[in-house]
């Protein structure tokens, strides 16, 4: 396949860029995204499956800073493609009728189908790969030695050699089928599978989808021999394969599914498509822990992310889950009163850090049960607080404050509000921010959502003129 190595140079492209621009990494992995994206969408004219490939396998997230570039840089490269090649559909197919109900229930069978056959390519693959790694010779003969193989395989059959376009376009208008597709594209497998696994250059995308193309036409083609009722076309069947092997493969589900339906323009077929494909994506899923794509990295012990969650700290706010009422120290009191303090109550002495306030309840700063502890401290609380105190409001993310935390080096937020920035509602510390991960894995295990214990009790504040030295 040529998409491949043209995706690849978009991408270095993409990449060269940001190094000369002396810009972020997370930037240059942006343009990296953005220059493989419109590779894939100048080659198919495709720019929404492009942005769906590239979130789905490159960018591992979905916001605006990523997203609103290669979005733009892959309409920029249809563009081009449209005004250079044409605004015709990278594959000729005819036009089908919408699906029956029993050929709808077919089509996602024969997703599972797919999806085992996706699983047995991709070992089959880098079953391939390590076989040429265990031969007692230099790497550099390996793509030698499968271009031998691909050249008998070329031979028995012309029609494997070449990136195999008008393959695929034979399969989805029905002139490739029976015997004839399957064994074409059995040996179109054999012939990538060896090129591939040697370590030559090139893509997945045109040889899964001609032999998922061809594994579909021939499922299709028996099953409208078996059931002549339910109305399966075998063009509709082809187009299913070609999609979900894919889909299953690199378990870009949605990328899969728009490919298929840009690159025909068969509205029919969406329904069809995403039902097959799911079914493969999951059945891969099951199967397989890593997709052809990322096998790979994952073998050189790259941490691979394939499920797309929000964070958790991103969805709870610090009034949900900080402490209130909260103590605090006067910064009128002595040390050796505090010290006392401590030594008689339980609770206190288990609070580590402190926040201190004027004889007006403005906050000052904080102290930690370290420095009042220390017997060198023999003044007033206030001459304990070294710096401006670091605070947080109520209605702010976890997130937001686990990373002011990070940046300003403590272990503890007084909690504001943006109404009175100056008084103390509550305090959050790093043990609160564990204590919300526990939640979560305790809702989890009991099958509760969250949101069944995120608590949002307003925080109740507290008048230190109500008790002195401490106020709870």
């Amino acid at each position: 396949g040529a998409e491949g190595p043209i995706i690849a140079t978009g991408g270095a492209l993409g990449s060269f860029v940001g190094q000369v621009l002396r810009v972020s990494a997370e930037e240059r992995k942006t343009l990296l995204a953005a220059g493989a994206a419109a590779g894939m969408s100048a080659t198919f004219s495709a720019p929404v499956s492009a942005v769906l490939l590239a979130v789905e396998l490159l960018l591992f997230e979905y916001r605006a800073r990523s997203l609103v570039p290669v979005a733009l840089a892959s309409a920029a490269a249809c563009g081009a493609h449209m005004a250079l090649v044409g605004s015709a559909p990278a594959f000729t197919m005819p036009t089908v009728a919408a699906p029956s109900g029993a050929a709808l229930a077919i089509y996602v069978a024969m997703g599972g189908v797919i999806g085992l056959a996706s699983m047995l390519v991709t070992r089959a693959v880098y079953a391939v790969e390590d076989a040429f790694e265990k031969l007692p010779i230099h790497w550099m003969w390996w793509p030698a030695l499968g271009g031998v193989v691909v050249g008998f395989v070329g031979v028995a059959s012309p029609h494997t050699m070449g990136v195999g376009y008008d393959n695929i376009d034979h399969i989805l208008a029905g002139d490739l089928a029976g015997q004839a597709v399957v064994v074409f594209c059995a040996l179109k497998f054999v012939s990538w599978a060896l090129s591939l696994g040697t370590g030559t250059s090139g893509g997945t995308l045109a040889p899964l989808f001609t032999v998922g193309g061809g594994l579909g036409s021939g499922i299709g083609a028996c099953v409208a021999w078996a059931v002549p009722g339910a109305g399966v076309d075998v063009r509709v069947a082809a187009l299913v394969g070609m999609a979900a092997i894919f889909a299953g493969a690199s378990r870009a589900l949605l990328a899969s599914v728009v490919f298929a339906f840009e690159t025909t323009r068969q509205p029919m077929s969406l329904l069809p498509l995403l039902g097959g494909c799911t079914t493969a994506y999951l059945v891969s899923a099951l199967t397989m822990k890593h997709s052809i794509m990322t096998e790979k990295i994952a073998r050189r012990g790259v941490r691979v992310v394939s499920d797309y969650t929000a964070d958790l700290l991103e969805q709870l706010l610090v009034s949900d889950i900080a402490a209130a009422p909260v103590v605090v120290l006067k910064a009128s009191d002595a040390c050796e009163t505090v010290r006392a303090w401590i030594a008689a109550h339980a609770e206190g002495s288990s609070h580590q850090g402190f926040p201190v306030v004027d004889d007006e309840g403005r906050l000052v700063g904080v102290v930690t049960r370290r420095d009042l502890l220390d017997p060198r401290a023999t003044a007033s609380v206030r001459d304990l607080v070294r710096r401006p105190p670091a605070i947080v409001f109520g209605d702010s993310s976890l997130r937001e404050a686990t990373d002011h935390m990070v940046r300003e080096g403590v272990g503890r937020l007084p909690v504001v509000t943006r109404r009175d920035p100056e008084r103390v509602i509550a305090i959050l510390t790093r043990s609160d921010l564990v204590t919300a991960q526990s939640r979560r894995l305790d809702a989890e295990r009991r099958g509760e959502p969250h949101y069944t214990w995120r608590g949002r009790r307003p925080p109740t504040p507290v008048r230190p003129a109500e008790a002195a030295p401490v106020t709870r």
